[in-house]
């Protein structure tokens, strides 16, 4: 992808998805992929990625991939529902996030989105509704 399509989506990064360690890696309206190292202040007390984590992920994919089909447009994506089902835990290494979408439409989009760890396995499933809204000036 050309940098300046993931420039794009990019412009509008969250802190809080930057305060994680989510690295989105390729975006477009057709896909959005990232990345996240696992760190210790990802865990819940037992040790484990906490599952906001996960929620957190799928929503910033979709919003970015959102984002970048509807901002030349004056619009703006912002999250309306995200279903995250959590599959198995993760304690360590990376995790790869692979967002599709399935709906595209005037007012909404939907997407599911998966996220694996390094082994290929499915640690979390989400569906996510992204509302499609005018861009109000600041």
């Amino acid at each position: 992808m050309p940098t300046d399509d993931l420039d794009r989506a990019l412009a509008g990064k969250s802190p809080f998805d930057a305060h994680y360690g989510l690295e989105v890696v390729e975006c477009g309206e057709d896909g959005v992929r990232g990345r996240l190292p696992v760190e210790p202040h990802l865990h819940q007390p037992t040790g484990i990625v906490h599952g906001g984590v996960y929620a957190s992920v799928a929503e910033a994919l979709a919003s970015s991939g959102t984002n970048w089909a509807v901002t030349p447009n004056g619009e703006i994506g912002l999250g309306m529902s995200n279903d995250t089902r959590f599959l198995r835990p993760a304690t360590d290494g990376v995790l790869d996030a692979v967002a599709k979408p399935i709906h595209r439409g005037r007012t909404t989009w939907i997407w599911d989105v998966t996220i694996s760890g390094e082994d290929g396995r499915v640690h979390a499933v989400s569906r996510v509704t992204i509302a499609v809204r005018p861009r109000r000036n600041p």
